[in-house]
């Protein structure tokens, strides 16, 4: 797996950078799976500081004012549909719980990256022939 052109992953959050559309900033939107479940709410957004692209949606699940709170990653290819209040993904809630446990110390560790696209089943955005899906509007 040939991953030298990839970036760091960083919490947007962490930086100095912003969405360039305001509208376009998910962070807060609730989390609908696949079957209309709700699942969660989006917790960060985790760049590459690289391209500056969003690569995975933080999806905080759980708890009580963040205490207890479960954190999934999710790719930004699993967005299917954004509204101004709900993001909806094409994986279930039941799949997103079984996925690879987020862990904030591998964020320099692109096997575990590799290994959440995979488990979602998306080719990893440093792998050939990715293309960066387009954002999703409500139709």
């Amino acid at each position: 797996m040939d991953t030298t052109n990839t970036g760091t992953l960083v919490k947007l959050g962490d930086t100095d950078l912003t969405v360039s559309d305001p509208e376009e900033d998910i962070r807060g939107r609730t989390v609908i799976d696949m079957n209309g479940e709700e699942i969660g709410h989006v917790d960060a957004l985790l760049i590459d500081d690289r391209e500056r692209k969003v690569r995975f949606l933080q999806i905080a699940s759980g708890g009580i004012l963040g205490i207890g709170e479960q954190k999934y990653l999710v790719p930004v290819d699993a967005v299917t549909r954004v509204g101004p209040d709900q993001v909806v993904v094409d994986q279930t809630g039941k799949q997103i719980a079984g996925a690879p446990k987020y862990d904030p110390d591998l964020t320099y560790d692109t096997g575990y990256y590799g290994d959440l696209y995979g488990y979602y089943g998306y080719g990893p955005y440093w792998g050939p022939g990715y293309t960066y899906p387009a954002y999703p509007y409500y139709p």
